[in-house]
């Protein structure tokens, strides 16, 4: 008899096919006839496979097989897109994307990703992500990007920021109080930031995130009006007096900063309404205005407005209130650090082999020299080597065309 465990896996059987759900938030499905192949198995609970008639070490072998070849189909559970899983053995580096793994510009904040996927369909988003969203996701097991963060900041040898900043909502990562205990653990990390919608926060994981001294929640709160708020969070079920009890919570918990984004024509009036509320809470949060931006990615809404008129309006809304809007660098201590090598600059033709599709249709990531590279106009063909002419190499993030 063979008893297999999963911590990040959780099971459940139909009548044709073993369903495993990964990390709570993708999964996929293998033919009950391929898995009974191995031997016969039972459920002995949502994270166990017991199989009768084969030793330990046939099993594993046999289901690690399976499982490799099916991680291939993982589905997003809620928009069913399709899902890469990248972990250790994938042969795919973290450093090279800036949707996924980690992000290292020059300075004192590390950037990480390990999910992207969100549960809202926020009408400004920057990157088009959401419940409306046919991107292709990603999502990273936590222990291999633990130790390629760990390499790059004994690399950078001084103290410095992690955040948490993903293309979507990072709580959907199940793996997330683990990974920030584990940054909390690193000596030369002296802040953990995160944004989130707060939609998934509730008073438990809000005292348990409290237990990591080093945690900053940056949450987003965009209109005090629940139908304004539905409105430009994209979605009816969108709670904002859930999200407001989570940031008065929160702020007698933890360091936070409230984090509205000004979109004109939507919630211009609510400016004032989410001051009030930030003013009266019982521990009174940071706030930090965003002016929203329009980009290429975007859903891109409305007009920017210009940063005179935007810093113009926070100087008028501090003196009204009494209250610090305008946040500079320095109040987030950044400075520039060490630089990271590149293995290849901008014009360089090199050697790759494609590993995943990328996260636009058409377009592909390969590997080369410990990065990844994102191909636009790449048909995904697995493991397919080829050439490829870099064309942006900027803080280690890799853009190329085929040659």
């Amino acid at each position: 008899m063979a008893e297999l465990s999963f911590e990040t896996l959780t099971f459940r059987t139909t009548k044709d096919e073993l369903v495993i759900t990964l990390l709570n938030i993708c999964n996929t499905k293998i033919p009950k006839e391929e898995v009974e192949a191995i031997a016969p198995f039972t459920l002995s609970d949502n994270h166990t496979m017991v199989f009768d008639k084969i030793d330990q070490e046939k099993a594993s072998t046999k289901f690690s097989f399976l499982l490799t070849k099916y991680f291939d189909s993982l589905k997003n559970i809620l928009t069913g897109n399709k899902v890469t899983y990248i972990h250790r053995n994938s042969g795919i580096p973290l450093i090279g994307n800036v949707a996924f793994g980690i992000v290292y510009r020059g300075s004192s904040i590390i950037e990480i990703k390990p999910v992207t996927s969100c549960n809202l369909d926020c009408v400004y988003c920057s990157i088009s992500e959401g419940l409306s969203s046919k991107k292709n996701d990603f999502i990273i097991e936590k222990e291999y990007l633990i130790e390629e963060l760990e390499k790059l900041v004994k690399f950078i040898d001084e103290p410095v920021e992690i955040h948490i900043g993903v293309q979507g909502e990072p709580f959907l990562y199940s793996d997330m109080e683990g990974l920030i205990a584990d940054l909390q653990a690193m000596e030369n990390v002296r802040t953990i930031s995160i944004d989130t919608n707060g939609t998934i926060l509730n008073k438990d994981k809000i005292d348990r995130l409290a237990k990591n001294n080093k945690l900053q929640v940056n949450l987003s709160l965009d209109a005090i009006n629940e139908e304004e708020a539905r409105k430009i969070a994209g979605v009816k079920t969108y709670n904002v007096k859930h999200v407001k009890e989570v940031i008065s919570y929160a702020s007698q918990k933890l360091k936070v900063i409230v984090a509205p984004v000004l979109v004109q024509g939507f919630n211009d009036e609510e400016l004032e309404e989410i001051i009030k509320f930030v003013k009266s809470l019982p521990v009174q949060p940071i706030l930090g205005i965003q002016n929203f931006l329009r980009y290429k990615t975007g859903r891109n809404p409305g007009k920017e407005m210009s940063w005179e008129k935007f810093y113009s309006l926070l100087e008028e809304l501090e003196k009204k209130h009494q209250i610090k809007l305008k946040l500079q660098k320095e109040d987030f201590n950044i400075k520039e650090t060490k630089e990271l090598s590149k293995p290849f600059k901008e014009g360089d033709i090199v050697k790759a082999v494609i590993k995943c599709p990328d996260r636009f249709p058409n377009s592909s990531i390969a590997v080369s020299g410990e990065r990844s590279i994102s191909i636009p106009n790449c048909q995904f063909k697995k493991d397919k080597k080829v050439s490829v002419k870099i064309a942006r190499d900027k803080h280690n993030i890799f853009v190329g065309k085929l040659v």
